[in-house]
């Protein structure tokens, strides 16, 4: 699992870190999402501070609960029988009668969390504007499999226009797991699909669960720090996962499909998650998003400075020859990069000498993210792009990553192998060892 800030990074190191990330967030809209649980454990209320802090950094927030929990946990003090079917809930009119009281008792506790602004807490003083209503119309699920699921429905559709207006109005939305329609009838739904159409119809930044387990985990136990939506489909048909991360997942796709940057999972429990996810570069939990969350894209002149900050360090220690800032001006249309949040992680440069050959040129990897995978990324496009230009060997000099190069297929070679154009160029001083590959499309 990964872990919160380290104890010894100092206040001023993490805000510094956090900086881009507020400025970039402010005006964007989050849902986020938990289990009626939430509201009994401990950490609940620091939760609700965290959430509280992002309203109040600019963020615009719709939060909806659920209430699974507390229904089972009344239906078996009135000693009633659940009945479940799919996973959901099918709601009686008994049933349904818990859902709205309870429903209606979770909503009051978390608006007076919401509404806490005492000393010595992280908000004190704050003032914070908390809205529900019947924004969520539902339609009933109906009959599945002979089984009749009475009120318990399905979104039908969000109104939109009326959550932007109380975002526009600066209020912080509160939803909870029930949908209205238009005859006046009540449906219990699945705060996930709530959340999920909500962030939809919001075209919100980020869909957030909260939920009481470390992320999405592959088979050795460690968590899937990132996901593409081809790589989650594929996670759905693996035994191991449990159907609430399952619905989770599902959920996740269907957001970034449909227009949702990212959807997060997260561990409510650790202490600080959400800040730790949202405001530093790596987060905590697991993130799902439409593309891979590494931009592997062409540089431009923008990129100018990134680069050097990359490619300074290896320059003053001699693993990479020095170029000024003007010469990186001039050469910027044949770099590739790495991008993640705003930070070049990783970077490469083709050169095209001739007809045939190309010098792959200043490969370097930020130190924070070695042995991720970027340098392999980019290499490989590059190739990709050394064979639409019909070229046909790619050649590398190199003082101290002469074992990497060889490993990925280069061949070391004689200085004489390089084209004469190159060869006048050769520095003598540095006496970098030349690899030669040779491209294969297939």
């Amino acid at each position: 699992m990964k872990q919160p800030p380290q104890k010894n990074q100092t206040p001023i190191d993490w805000f510094r870190q956090a900086s881009p990330y507020i400025n970039k967030y402010r005006g964007s809209t989050f849902v986020l999402v938990f289990g009626g649980e939430a509201l009994s454990e401990d950490r609940f209320p620091e939760l609700i501070h965290d959430i509280t802090l992002l309203s109040h950094l600019g963020i615009r927030l719709v939060l909806v609960h659920g209430v699974r929990a507390q229904i089972d946990a009344e239906m078996a003090a009135q000693n009633i029988e659940p009945v479940y079917h799919q996973g959901l809930r099918v709601t009686t009119d008994e049933s349904l009668e818990l859902v709205k009281r309870i429903s209606g008792t979770v909503r009051i506790g978390i608006e007076a969390l919401l509404s806490m602004g005492l000393p010595n807490t992280p908000m004190s003083g704050a003032r914070l504007s908390v809205v529900s209503g019947n924004f969520v119309t539902a339609r009933p699920l109906g009959i599945h499999d002979g089984v009749d699921f009475c009120h318990t429905g399905e979104v039908r559709r969000v109104e939109s226009a009326m959550l932007q207006q109380q975002l526009d109005n600066g209020n912080l939305i509160l939803l909870s797991p029930l949908g209205y329609s238009p005859t006046g009838d009540v449906f219990n739904l699945r705060a996930e699909d709530v959340a999920a159409e909500v962030a939809i119809a919001l075209h919100a930044e980020k869909l957030i669960y909260l939920t009481g387990k470390d992320g999405i985990k592959n088979a050795t136990g460690a968590i899937h720090n990132q996901l593409s939506t081809r790589q989650a489909e594929q996670l759905l048909t693996n035994d191991d996962l449990s159907a609430p991360e399952k619905l989770i997942l599902t959920n996740a796709i269907k957001c970034c499909r449909r227009g949702v940057h990212r959807s997060h999972i997260i561990n409510r429990h650790v202490e600080g998650a959400l800040l730790t996810e949202l405001f530093t570069r790596d987060g905590i939990g697991t993130l799902v998003s439409g593309e891979s969350y590494d931009g592997l894209r062409a540089a431009n002149i923008d990129d100018v400075g990134g680069l050097i900050a990359l490619i300074q360090p290896l320059e003053e220690d001699g693993s990479l020859v020095s170029r000024t800032r003007e010469q990186l001006e001039l050469e910027i249309s044949h770099f590739t990069v790495i991008e993640r949040d705003g930070t070049i992680t990783a970077c490469a440069a083709l050169h095209p000498i001739d007809e045939t050959f190309a010098e792959l040129a200043c490969v370097a990897t930020h130190p924070d993210y070695t042995g991720g995978g970027r340098a392999d990324m980019i290499l490989q496009h590059i190739e990709t792009i050394a064979l639409e230009q019909g070229l046909s060997e790619l050649v590398v000099l190199t003082t101290r990553t002469a074992h990497w190069f060889q490993e990925r297929g280069f061949l070391q070679a004689d200085i004489n192998c390089l084209p004469v154009k190159r060869r006048r160029l050769y520095n003598y001083q540095r006496k970098s060892k030349v690899f030669i590959k040779k491209l294969n499309s297939k």
